[in-house]
């Protein structure tokens, strides 16, 4: 694996550098933003004919910091019509009742529903099981399920990973096995790799699932219940990000020392989107106050 030095970019202008990763063929591209005045300075291409996604995490909380980051959720949909988001559990904190489901979930993100957003939830460990009979949730009473967008080669598996027992695996196996997805896309909520000190990496699921993952060729895995935003360096050719910053927060969290860290944010409450165009995949992270803080380009593993 080559290492990468990652170069500060002037108020004009951009720096790519490019990281050669591990087995397979995954590449990613690191850019350095600048905040531009007035908007969020988006760094992807916003293709008409690719595909745009978000990622949310340990959001359902109803606090004025859940609805900030969903005001801004709605500001860069405004300017990058993604068409789904991806929720990577503990959906709701805290009691479930149909008042609940409205504060927590469908007020602050309205906006983004009225606008004919889906979201695809995965289950956390603070959520109950009966959330999958949620319509809003698409999981269509499904503890773990996975769906292909219409839009380019790219099929996503949400797993229930609190509860990872031998029939989901056998499942999950074979789900990848018959994908012939050129982009396949794991999410769910406890992370096999984290260098959260609260959490941290859970063995447990890296043991049994990713070896699935090199197999068949998965390139990004998308996980919470850390409560910050971090990028991990590539394992064994794959991306992992926790995202875990929807509306929970647990400030200063990130152990700096655990050497996993490719980027990272634990200081503010966050989201990513994404985009999918042939074999490369933008990505954006952004912040409650509008600001990309983390940015690249990931190559797909073949």
């Amino acid at each position: 694996m080559q290492t990468a030095m990652l170069t500060r970019c002037s108020a004009a202008a951009a720096v790519v550098v490019l990281l050669l990763l591990g087995s397979g063929s995954t590449r990613i591209s690191v850019r350095s933003g600048v905040e531009q005045s007035g908007a969020i300075a988006l760094t992807l291409p916003n293709k008409a004919d690719s595909l745009k996604f978000a990622v949310l995490g340990d959001f359902g909380t109803g606090s004025t910091e859940q609805y900030d980051l969903a005001v801004q959720m709605k500001r860069v949909h405004d300017a990058f019509p993604y068409e789904l988001v991806t929720l990577v559990g503990d959906n709701l904190y805290g009691s479930e009742r149909p008042q609940d489901f409205k504060k927590k979930f469908e007020e602050p993100y309205k906006p983004l529903l009225d606008a004919g957003v889906k979201f695809y939830a995965s289950l956390g460990n603070h959520d109950a099981r009966e959330q999958r009979y949620y319509k809003l949730f698409n999981m269509d009473g499904k503890l773990y399920y996975s769906f292909k967008p219409s839009k380019q080669s790219v099929r996503f598996f949400a797993l229930e990973s609190t509860y990872l027992d031998p029939e989901q695996v056998a499942w999950v196996e074979k789900e990848l096995k018959e994908s012939n997805s050129d982009w396949k896309i794991a999410y769910f909520h406890h992370p096999p790799y984290s260098s959260g000190d609260r959490h941290g990496s859970d063995t447990r699921l890296r043991e049994v699932l990713e070896p699935l993952f090199v197999t068949y060729n998965v390139s990004v895995v998308l996980t919470g219940h850390d409560h910050f935003y971090e990028r991990l360096k590539p394992q064994k050719g794959i991306v992992y990000f926790v995202v875990g910053s929807g509306g929970q927060l647990r400030k200063g969290n990130i152990d700096k020392g655990s050497g996993l860290t490719a980027a990272g944010n634990d200081q503010d409450q966050s989201f990513m989107v994404a985009e999918i165009n042939g074999d490369e995949m933008w990505f954006n992270a952004v912040s409650r106050t509008g600001q990309v803080f983390d940015s690249g380009v990931i190559t797909r593993r073949k």
